[in-house]
């Protein structure tokens, strides 16, 4: 079958990964710079119902990650949605899939980068931002040239410094908002200033859910992993049993908390970010040394989003180039199982995302935009996937299912064009569809070139020739 020879060409990667590791990983794509830099920007939007946003936006992730899941326990694969996209669409979807995402990713690393320069103006306030940025760009690609078990092992600290970090931060939080020790701050904020609940209405409140969707772009990391851990049929539905109650509570218990302490007046209102609004509420709270604390752990966020971005692009150019899509050096592995050539090429476009800070100072509010229309067209794949998926296999065969399908993936395919059209029209995040539609069309061409001109007689690359690859 199709998807078998696409899982066997795309072997010699090495199973380096822990269950433990690939749990932590998951939760490290889950929480990163748009939680807390981008959270103060949708507050602006929508102010304390800034929850309901993002509710809707965990919604989406859901039903997107638990079809993702579905497919990878069975097809355990680096190219992930890329596979299944050639497995259950076509080639051109995959094609199209697998350029789009390594692209948005190059762009998330870039407004990553971003971010974390800007953290460190927390400290460093004369210092230029792109410096950081491009520095700490640097690191993450050193990271990612070594072995995965390296990468698994610098993700797990990254993301442990986030979980612990945003337990006491609610921890800390829900203190301030009860009075213990401190004078109580109560939940006035989220209703009692001008326009209550929904100061802007509807309308800002879904503007949030831009805000809210980007923030949950990174947990499909779990499908990527798939082809580095021993046993995913194990390690993957581990890795999915608490994403609900992980989505609620570092996220909508979060924002209730910053909403709370904070008037939404002053952690947002411009799509030029300045400050984490948690280091706003944790400067609030007077605790000695508390802001510089969280500054230090938004800057890991932001290096953890890096890093696992780095990973999903090197392995979504690997299976690129072991489907036959892209030059074969970017399909070879070192002797530790690492593709550098293709981590090195997607590393040098990243630090080009991010030099983008040198040029302007809404570099990081333009990244986010064209990564997260990317972004979208690969979730909407992996949902359209999943309905063809579950038309050849049967439910009751598969190690895990996900529950309420197809309302769920019928749901969640409606919001993803609402959010993506919304997009398009307002002025703020328009910029997505001008860099996004000529990239896609650009991509259509490019495939039909490659159909006719570079594609060998047998389809995408041979398995022969793909197990060459495989060793270093």
């Amino acid at each position: 079958m199709h998807d078998l020879v696409a899982t066997d060409r795309e072997r010699g990667l090495k199973k380096g990964l822990t269950k433990r590791q690939v749990i932590m990983i998951s939760l490290g794509g889950a929480i990163g710079t748009s939680l807390f830099l981008s959270s103060g920007v949708a507050l602006g939007y929508a102010g304390p119902s800034v929850l309901i946003s993002y509710a809707i936006a965990g919604f989406i992730a859901l039903a997107m990650v638990f079809s993702l899941s579905e497919m990878a326990v069975v097809h355990p694969t680096a190219g992930s949605f890329g596979t299944y996209a050639e497995t259950y669409l076509s080639l051109w979807a995959a094609f199209v899939v697998r350029y789009t995402y390594w692209f948005a990713q190059v762009i998330a690393t870039g407004f990553e980068a971003v971010a974390a320069g800007i953290y460190m103006t927390y400290w460093f306030p004369e210092a230029p931002v792109w410096i950081w940025s491009l520095g700490f760009a640097a690191i993450v690609i050193y990271v990612n040239c070594r072995s995965v078990s390296n990468f698994g092992a610098v993700e797990y600290w990254f993301a442990f410094i986030k979980v612990t970090a945003i337990v006491l931060f609610i921890i800390i939080g829900f203190a301030n908002i009860v009075g213990f020790g401190v004078k109580p701050v109560g939940l006035g904020n989220l209703y009692q200033l001008p326009g209550g609940f929904l100061p802007h209405g509807l309308k800002g409140m879904w503007m949030a859910v831009i805000l809210g969707a980007l923030s949950f772009v990174g947990i499909e990391v779990i499908a990527v992993t798939s082809a580095e851990v021993p046993n995913p049929e194990k390690a993957i539905p581990a890795a999915l049993r608490t994403m609900a109650l992980r989505l609620f509570l570092f996220y909508v218990l979060a924002l209730a908390i910053v909403a709370a302490v904070i008037p939404w007046t002053q952690t947002g209102g411009s799509v030029t970010v300045a400050q984490s609004p948690f280091v706003k509420v944790l400067a609030h709270t007077g605790i000695p040394g508390a802001a510089g604390i969280m500054n230090f752990v938004v800057i890991s966020a932001a290096l953890s989003g890096m890093n696992t971005n780095v990973y999903l692009c090197s392995r979504m150019l690997f299976s690129l180039s072991r489907g036959g899509y892209a030059p074969r050096i970017l399909g070879r592995l070192s002797v530790s199982g690492t593709p550098v050539a293709a981590t090195f090429l997607s590393g040098g476009c990243i630090l080009l995302a991010a030099s983008l800070a040198k040029l302007t100072p809404r570099a990081y509010s333009y990244l986010q935009g064209v990564a997260l229309f990317g972004a979208i067209i690969v979730w909407m794949s992996i949902l359209l996937c999943h309905f063809r998926f579950r038309q050849v296999h049967k439910a009751a065969d598969l190690p895990v299912q996900m529950p309420f399908f197809p309302a769920m993936q019928i749901a969640g395919l409606g919001l993803l064009t609402a959010v993506l059209v919304t997009m398009g029209l307002d002025h703020d995040w328009n910029l997505s569809w001008i860099v996004g539609v000529p990239w896609l069309i650009l991509l259509s061409v490019a495939y039909f070139i490659w159909k006719k001109v570079k594609a060998p007689p047998g389809g995408p690359m041979t398995h022969k020739a793909a197990s060459s690859l495989a060793r270093p």
